[in-house]
């Protein structure tokens, strides 16, 4: 039954029981999930539950690095935490993506290529069953609350469980408050604990405000049941249409995009998925500052957003053991390579994204130069909450790195893979080719370089270090070995699958 905002001062305390998934996550062995009597790597020594750190994750929607410039929060975490330097995303789409999150593995091991269609969505997220994977039910079982917030997959409904009218809450959460269509920031149905709620137009109902109110009362209540929590707040900003909360609207007047080296400019030779697009026009230019703008704005939320639960954590006396993570599912692009607004491409304006941590034995101020990806995250969330990650997690945990201990013998590529959608109606990140759609294609990000390899038989080749925007092309001219040696090794990490295979699928082939 569709409940109203106006009940749910009476429907607040309502919690559906989520039974966790028997199989626990990334697919793991008999010994996997189960809380390490080790202690975890801040603890120092301490193994008791009331030590496990609490974990708060903030994963936006397409927010690129020129936007953190714009986010006083963020950038005291970056003073206060430490920053991923080369933090990475397995592919520039939103659910591919974010399914690589909750399971620790690459798409080609998820069966998640894109947003909707037999390969891609909540859908094929189910299908291949992915929900027994998520970190949820590892952290869970481990004695973690866990809750969940905003945005979860494309095709997600509130109101729905595979086509019946039954609210859905998936197994590992605690506490489900999460939208399907919240894209415009009002008029959207939440699935509260299994109840759907409808929220209108006015300026309370503001999505990114109504998850802040959320988030803060689950620490409220965390903090209370004396348990460990994980929370993960996922909002819809600032994917368009990017709508800013009121009290921003009138935010930035005169802001413009950046105009980088390879804004308005072609690659060199230029890939042939390119070849038809023009320059962009001047008034493709002002559309591009508007949209730029209001990406900006709309950020000012989720910034605030980070500052209450900061301040929460604090008056709950739980900020000294709770670890922040903020990142994002993709990057986006405007006007570089002359593409119009979009992502799902394989440059660093799509696939390098913000990833910030502070907590408990955080270096302030240090930059993580080591590759590092989203698939990363699972075996992280898992190993901080003391449970040993699975060996079919396809990612490492960051908990030394985070630390600022050294790990021997780490990756030099990170794979990204992409698979153009067969269909994308009713996708709401459906864009025109001109946005830098391109061809399916798999490639490897190393430390000075990129290498694309597509689906009709195109290369590209970047060196990131003399070209960090991408400009000169060098696929035609690179030496027949190190061609060899690239081709090598993305196929070794396109075929890997667990931990194992997947380090040394990462290493470069000579």
């Amino acid at each position: 039954m569709l409940g109203t905002r106006h009940r749910r001062t009476a429907t607040a305390g309502l919690c559906i029981a989520v039974v966790a998934a028997l199989l626990m996550s990334c697919s793991p062995g008999p010994n996997a999930g189960q809380a390490t009597e080790s202690a975890s790597p801040t603890d120092g020594g301490t193994t008791a539950a009331a030590r496990k750190p609490n974990i708060v994750y903030v994963l936006t929607d397409d927010l690129s690095w020129n936007l953190v410039q714009y986010m006083p929060h963020v950038r005291q975490m970056q003073k206060r935490g430490t920053t991923f330097s080369n933090f990475f995303t397995t592919d520039s789409l939103c659910c591919p993506s974010r399914t690589s999150v909750f399971t620790g593995q690459y798409p080609h091991n998820t069966g998640v290529f894109t947003n909707n269609g037999s390969d891609g969505g909540y859908g094929a997220f189910m299908k291949n069953g992915n929900e027994s994977r998520s970190f949820a039910t590892a952290l869970q079982r481990a004695g973690y609350r866990t809750g969940f917030m905003g945005k979860y997959l494309n095709g997600y409904k509130p109101a729905d469980k595979n086509g019946t009218p039954t609210p859905y809450v998936p197994s590992g959460w605690n506490e489900w408050d999460v939208a399907g269509n919240g894209y415009p920031g009002f008029n959207y149905n939440l699935n509260e604990n299994g109840k759907v709620v409808h929220y209108g137009h006015d300026a309370q109902d503001y999505l990114t405000d109504v998850l802040a109110a959320k988030a803060t009362s689950f620490i409220d209540t965390s903090a209370k049941s004396k348990k460990p929590f994980m929370l993960e707040v996922a909002t819809f900003t600032p994917h368009g249409p990017s709508t800013p909360a009121p009290r921003d609207a009138g935010k930035f007047p005169t802001l413009k995009a950046p105009r980088t080296a390879a804004y308005n400019r072609a690659s060199t030779p230029t890939p042939k998925w390119q070849r038809q697009l023009s320059p962009l026009t001047s008034e493709e230019q002002k559309q591009i500052d508007q949209k730029f703008a209001k990406r900006v704005r709309s950020v000012q939320a989720v910034d605030a957003m980070i500052g209450h639960l900061e301040d929460e954590l604090k008056a709950k006396g739980l900020a000294d053991n709770t670890y922040i993570v903020f990142s994002s599912d993709n990057g986006f692009h405007m006007g570089e390579h002359r593409l119009r607004p979009g992502k799902q491409t394989a440059y660093d304006t799509d696939i390098k994204v913000p990833m910030m941590v502070t907590g408990p034995g955080v270096p302030a101020g240090a930059h993580v130069p080591q590759l590092t990806e989203n698939v990363d995250l699972n075996p992280t969330f898992q190993e901080l909450a003391g449970v040993k990650p699975p060996s079919t997690c396809d990612g490492r945990s960051l908990a030394r790195l985070m630390h600022g201990r050294p790990e021997d013998d780490w990756r030099q590529a990170v794979l990204v893979e992409h698979r153009h959608p067969a269909s994308r109606k009713g996708d709401p990140d459906a864009a025109p080719d001109d946005s830098g759609n391109p061809p399916s294609y798999e490639a490897i990000r190393t430390a000075d370089a990129l290498y694309v390899e597509y689906a009709d038989g195109e290369r590209e080749y970047y060196s990131v270090k003399s070209d960090p925007e991408e400009l000169k092309n060098l696929a035609a001219s690179i030496p027949s070995e190190q061609r060899a040696s690239l081709h090598e090794t993305l196929t070794a990490l396109k075929h890997c699958r667990g931990a194992e295979s997947c380090h040394a699928a990462s290493r470069i082939r000579k």
